[in-house]
């Protein structure tokens, strides 16, 4: 299943990108990648998973090869969350869509992930999250009138290693082949300047409205935690597992039967630095129990590769 087609679904802002492997008729896997990251996250690890499936990775607004939002515009949880709705018909993006939307949900798989995002302090940060968003974005837009920054392929590429630790030589340049754009002099990141600090992307919830929204989780989750993977989004704080574990007991105790939770050796990319072990995982996982077919994309323009 190497072979694999790109899409483009046309959205108010511009389109949003995708990359699809597998026959339409397949029963539809929508494939979330993480912050800052792009639809190669999962190059490795879809070409191992069942081919009776139909398997779409899509780039998140301002990610990838989709487009930025219009001026005066910011990007947050339910944004995105807002996306998956408009692509799907019948990490944390993830978890959270399948608790607004839980009939549209047969089955979640969370990649050292968990749905939604804990503040360590809880609501005494969240309107100062606020606040700085709209800081933030108004800042930006000061210096939306410069031209991108152009990098030599060596030079971002150091870069991305250098503010993602848990990224090796091989992935990073997998990701910047979704994730820049050749020029004359060099490269540009496709990312909107306006996607920076996670706290002026996501929206923190307190421990409280986690074990309410939870409630609403209806499908059936595999979760797969890195050993040595992330416990907070924001790198400060990732020392700080009592969120995470909070989370996870919770997820246990609400969905009992209906979730799976596989600890395995590796960091955060552990879907593409161990993705034979995981693509086993998750094989098992799709393969169990019937699963309900759905559509998505209806109406996307496509290109096979």
């Amino acid at each position: 299943m190497g072979l694999f087609s790109e899409l483009r679904l046309a959205v108010p802002w511009g389109h949003i990108a995708a990359k699809a492997w597998g026959s339409q008729h397949g029963f539809p896997v929508l494939c979330l990648h993480g912050w800052l990251d792009n639809a190669n996250s999962f190059d490795k690890l879809i070409p191992l998973l069942p081919k009776d499936f139909y398997y779409v990775a899509m780039d998140f607004g301002g990610h990838g090869l989709s487009s930025h939002y219009g001026p005066g515009l910011s990007y947050n949880l339910l944004n995105f969350v807002s996306e998956v709705r408009r692509v799907a018909a019948g990490g944390g993006v993830g978890g959270m869509f399948s608790c607004v939307f839980p009939e549209m949900v047969d089955k979640l798989v969370l990649l050292d992930s968990i749905p939604f995002f804990l503040d360590c302090n809880e609501i005494e940060n969240l309107l100062i999250y606020k606040r700085k968003l709209i800081e933030h974005t108004l800042q930006l837009e000061e210096l939306s009138q410069k031209p991108a920054r152009v990098f030599s392929q060596e030079e971002i590429l150091h870069r991305s290693l250098q503010n993602n630790s848990h990224l090796n030589e091989e992935c990073g340049n997998l990701l910047l082949q979704r994730g820049t754009t050749q020029v004359a002099t060099g490269v540009t990141l496709n990312s909107d300047r306006r996607i920076g600090l996670p706290e002026n992307s996501f929206d923190f919830i307190s421990r409280e409205q986690f074990e309410h929204f939870i409630l609403k989780l209806q499908a059936h989750t595999l979760v797969i935690k890195a050993i040595h993977g992330y416990y907070d989004v924001r790198r400060e704080n990732d020392a700080k597992k009592e969120p995470a574990f909070f989370a996870l007991d919770k997820l246990k105790s609400v969905l009992k039967e209906r979730l799976q939770f596989v600890e395995v050796p590796g960091n955060h990319y552990i879907h593409m630095n161990s993705s034979h072990q995981v693509a086993s995982i998750v094989s098992s996982f799709l393969r169990s129990r019937d699963r309900v077919p759905g559509q998505l994309y209806p109406g996307a323009t496509e290109t096979s590769h």
